[in-house]
């Protein structure tokens, strides 16, 4: 449940006793580091011996020497939803594949059935035990998406709770509008006509309502054509909103160079994204989300293409893309883990896959994904000995302090 009416302690001060990870601030890894903080933001960071004079009278936080890095970011979520979906876990299992489960009824479509039924304080109480779990792991800013409600009363609802786990549990939620995520049983056969209501009613509706920070599609074969896409994106143009896209998860669609004609903040997933795909996500700027826990759990065997897109330079996010059917996963060091073995990420591209790039992924990399001065007090210290025990452990509890928004949580 949310917490305690009692506010978590400041953490103005000075944090002592740390050792910067590799990449989390401009100082040499593992010398021995102080980090001021003043009002909730860093005022100061370098090494311990460097303090200024003026910072010596300030509170001290021991730091134990501990490992210090940026607080984590998990920048695709599906965090709001209605009941779960173990039973098609064990059909998958059996040999089902996720299109048969989907054209059977299962899939997307039975987590909107389960959400419209949620009340909204329904939906908090579960989503809020899941965003605690993330939260006791060192997350400080994560994206939940709508998607599961595919009616304006619903999809209302969805981002709604989300704004009220930012504000209840105070980390930094970005909400993203994800009507364009599957077909609505009453709009069976009608996609172009479902296009034009999340287009002309639903995205002004909540847009107006202050409700949505990003707009992302489903473009797939069994989900939104690239044209519907199109419709989708160049309405929430209109409104001023970036742009995401859940891009060649299952094909090439031709997705990503959709998106970044629209300057897309992120594709995610693209297993089959091609090189033409590649070029453009880099001449845009947009982020690779790299999810192995759909990966996973979907017993998927055509890897992303991260070699072409480390040779493009196209900054790669990981996030645990954590949803009812297909990655019901709840850490997202796990999914720095399976980025590495999965995925062969090396250790530093999956500590910047769930920071900076996250950060950047979500519109947000220049205040969070970063130990620097002048942005919000968000970093966590870890009872490791080097940064790559966080990609190492499978199951293990490493924080030791969390600190967000400025307070120590």
């Amino acid at each position: 449940m949310p917490p305690s009416p009692t506010p978590p302690p400041s953490a103005d001060g000075v944090w002592t006793g740390l050792r910067l990870a590799p990449g989390a601030a401009p100082l040499k890894a593992g010398a021995q580091a102080a980090i001021v903080v003043g009002q909730g933001l860093i005022e100061w960071v370098g090494a311990a011996a460097d303090l200024p004079a003026e910072h010596a009278h300030l509170p001290r936080h021991d730091g134990g020497g501990a490992l210090a890095t940026p607080g984590l970011v998990d920048c695709h979520t599906h965090l709001v939803y209605g009941g779960q979906r173990a039973h098609e876990f064990a059909l998958r299992l059996a040999g089902a594949s996720y299109e048969e489960v989907a054209q059977a009824g299962g899939g997307i479509v039975s987590s909107v059935r389960a959400t419209r039924e949620a009340s909204e304080d329904d939906l908090f109480a579960s989503a809020a035990a899941r965003l605690e779990t993330l939260l006791a792991e060192g997350v400080c800013a994560i994206e939940i998406k709508s998607g599961y409600g595919l009616a304006l009363e619903h999809e209302r609802k969805q981002l709604r709770v989300a704004r009220r786990l930012g504000e209840a549990y105070g980390v930094a939620v970005r909400t993203t509008f994800l009507g364009a995520h599957a077909l609505p049983p009453e709009y069976a056969g009608r996609s172009s006509d479902y296009t034009d209501l999340v287009c002309q009613e639903m995205m002004p509706a909540l847009a107006a309502e202050g409700l949505i920070d990003a707009v992302d599609v489903f473009c797939e074969r069994i989900a939104f054509t690239l044209e519907e896409t199109e419709r989708v994106f160049r309405a929430a143009q209109a409104l001023g909103l970036p742009v995401k896209l859940h891009a060649e998860q299952l094909s090439d669609m031709g997705g990503a160079q959709l998106a970044a004609r629209y300057g897309a903040l992120s594709c995610d997933h693209i297993e089959h994204l091609s090189q033409a795909g590649i070029a453009a996500m880099r001449a845009s700027g947009t982020v690779a989300v790299l999810l192995p826990g759909a990966y996973y759990t979907l017993r998927d065997t055509h890897l992303p293409p991260i070699a072409a897109l480390r040779a493009a330079g196209v900054p790669m996010a990981v996030s645990t893309d954590h949803n009812p059917g297909t990655s019901p996963c709840l850490s997202l060091l796990l999914m720095a883990n399976m980025a590495c073995t999965l995925f062969r990420l090396t250790v530093p591209e999956a500590l910047a896959g769930i920071t900076t790039h996250a950060a950047r992924a979500l519109g947000l990399q220049d205040t969070h994904g970063l130990i620097a001065v002048g942005v919000p007090a968000n970093f966590v210290l870890w009872n490791v000995r080097e940064a790559a025990e966080l990609a190492y452990w499978l199951g293990g509890k490493p924080v030791r302090t969390v600190v967000r928004q400025g307070l120590i949580r």
